[in-house]
């Protein structure tokens, strides 16, 4: 199992399941996301994304990571741990030093590091996000947020991660139309051979 940078490829597969999971799709591009993959089979697992909110010119830019989400059968094996572990890696590598997060499930960060904090500290475009989400998708959502240098990993979820994919069937990585977003019922094709 391993985490990697979403492929242009894989917009389609990304919107279906973020839909699915009724996770938040504003300002979707698919460049802002990972995939976690099992090694064996080809087949994606989970993903997540940092959201980079620039700001006026005295304040910089705020990271926020958002759009977590685990396929079913992949759940409780550590695929959302590192996801989450690569995310804020990719945070610190473009030189932020807090995350944020708005979220309703805010235990489930709390095992890295994340920590609750007041709204009045969140910076202004994140109180603005943080209305949005209570009144769309996510009305429990609260802020929290952890600076890069004490995010950790508990050993039971890096575990869980590196035995992920045993036990597992192989998944069939061939790739289809579907994969691309066309429709093989109704596709038509640029070179029509006439047969």
């Amino acid at each position: 199992m391993y985490v990697r940078d979403a492929k242009n490829r894989e917009e389609v597969w990304l919107l279906d399941h973020i839909e699915s999971m009724g996770l938040d799709e504003t300002a979707f591009r698919s460049r802002d996301y990972v995939i976690a993959i099992d090694e064996e089979s080809g087949e994606k697992a989970g993903f997540g994304r940092i959201r980079i909110h620039k700001t006026d010119a005295d304040s910089g830019a705020v990271c926020e990571l958002t759009s977590i989400g685990v396929l079913e059968r992949w759940r409780g094996q550590g695929v959302g741990a590192h996801i989450v572990e690569r995310l804020v890696e990719y945070a610190s590598d473009e030189g932020f030093e807090t995350v944020y997060v708005l979220t309703g499930d805010g235990a489930y960060l709390a095992q890295f590091g994340f920590q609750r904090i007041e709204e009045a500290d969140l910076p202004a475009v994140l109180q603005d996000r943080l209305a949005d989400k209570r009144e769309g998708i996510d009305p429990d959502a609260v802020p929290l947020a952890i600076d890069v240098a004490e995010f950790r990993m508990p050993d039971r979820l890096r575990e869980a991660f590196k035995h992920a994919p045993e036990g597992r069937d192989e998944a069939d990585d061939t790739e289809s139309p579907e994969d691309f977003g066309i429709d093989p019922d109704s596709a038509t094709y640029k070179y029509d051979t006439g047969q």
